[in-house]
């Protein structure tokens, strides 16, 4: 199972690598959100950034310091920088991720690894001959609750996995009509730009999936093709979730909801960075105290309990024992903002311990970023449009 590093990190005091000296590129707001991240980490210091805007880089050495460079090919030639972290648009990735591998510096890129899979499985391969890091930020693994749910999943506390869904109702409030979002020649499209993050998710609970079908939705009475809403159903070995991602809704109305249905009850979580999660289902006492262990700040009502008479149930043709009809929240206290940095820290830790020790087994690779953007590439192709 993959333990997030920043827990290993703070309990066993592992920060052993040197000064780690980075190069940005891309400096816009994101960036400054995720090197103050990866800052937290502890010996990592930024040498120095490029943008195409000066004054965004400006903005960024005020913030954090460095040399700005004129162009990347400088950054690139700077001995003193050992790896690159990547923050442009989806449409720079796999160029810019290729050139910093052939100059020999490790790379933390974000997503999408490229605009095609073909391109992300050359810098997996490309990244292992050099024997450098190439990583591509799909931090979702690294959050608490991903780890509960899977620890759910393997013990069959709630029984076979039968359906998911994921549904995502983003805001498109700062995409603007000419936003590169929109150019799925730069963007990739929702599919390749965004959902590669849940793709992935869902692999790290339920294994490789593979695409039955997908649909895209273009906005009524518009004269460029704006494509703002898809949806994709995926076959895993026990059952089908559905995935959609809309761009439609103002700032206050963005919300995300994830669920995982089984054949005792259900997982819900909420947000598209997950800091909530409740649980319904029939439980047995060991179960129950299995789930006590798994999320030790859980508020637990019990919706009904049950004697030895009556605690007898089927589902599926199956027979099973239950004490408890409970539903199980916790988690109401995190702030999505601070998970997320959290995720970032405990992302970026991970990939230091491989760089000093690659026998370490990351929780994410290059391979996810592949395997993420070739389902997602799979969902785009096969989209009828609508």
């Amino acid at each position: 199972m993959c333990i997030p590093y920043l827990y290993i990190r703070v309990f066993l005091g592992f920060t052993t690598y040197d000064i780690m000296n980075i190069g940005i590129i891309g400096t816009g707001g994101f960036a400054a959100f995720s090197v103050n991240a990866f800052l937290l980490a502890g010996n990592v210091r930024v040498a120095g950034a490029y943008d195409i805007s000066p004054q965004n880089a400006l903005k960024f050495q005020d913030q954090f310091g460095g040399k700005i460079f004129q162009n990347m090919e400088d950054v690139l030639a700077n001995p003193g920088i050992d790896l690159i972290y990547i923050a442009t648009p989806p449409y720079l990735h796999y160029e810019q991720s290729k050139m910093a591998l052939l100059a020999g510096k490790h790379v933390i890129c974000e997503k999408p690894a490229a605009l095609r899979s073909e391109e992300a499985k050359e810098l997996v391969e490309l990244a292992k001959e050099k024997q450098l890091l190439y990583t591509v930020n799909l931090m979702q693994r690294y959050n608490p609750l991903f780890i509960q749910v899977q620890q759910i999943i393997e013990k069959k506390l709630l029984g076979e996995f039968v359906h998911g869904f994921f549904e995502n109702y983003a805001a498109d409030e700062g995409l603007g009509s000419g936003h590169w979002m929109w150019d799925e020649s730069k963007s990739g499209g929702i599919f390749i730009e965004h959902a590669v993050h849940f793709f992935d998710l869902f692999t790290g609970w339920l294994g490789e999936g593979i695409v039955v079908s997908a649909q895209k939705l273009k906005r009524p009475e518009q004269q460029r093709e704006y494509w703002s809403r898809v949806q994709a159903v995926v076959k895993y070995e026990q059952g089908l979730v559905n995935f959609y991602h809309g761009f439609d809704q103002a700032v206050c109305l963005d919300r995300q909801e994830l669920r995982l249905e089984f054949e005792r009850g259900e997982i819900t979580l909420y947000e598209w960075i997950p800091v909530r999660i409740k649980i319904h289902g029939l439980v047995n006492n060991s179960d129950l105290e299995e789930l006590k262990n798994i999320f030790k700040d859980a508020k637990i009502d019990y919706l009904d309990s049950f004697s030895r008479d009556n605690n007898k149930f089927r589902g599926r043709f199956k027979e099973f024992q239950a004490d408890h009809k409970i539903s199980l929240t916790a988690g109401e206290h995190v702030q999505k903002m601070e998970r997320y940095r959290q995720m970032l820290t405990s992302m970026f830790e991970d990939q230091m311990r491989w760089i000093e020790d690659p026998d370490h087994t990351q929780c994410i690779s290059g391979i996810n970023a592949y395997s993420s953007l070739k389902m997602a590439e799979e969902a785009n192709n096969m989209a009828v449009k609508l």
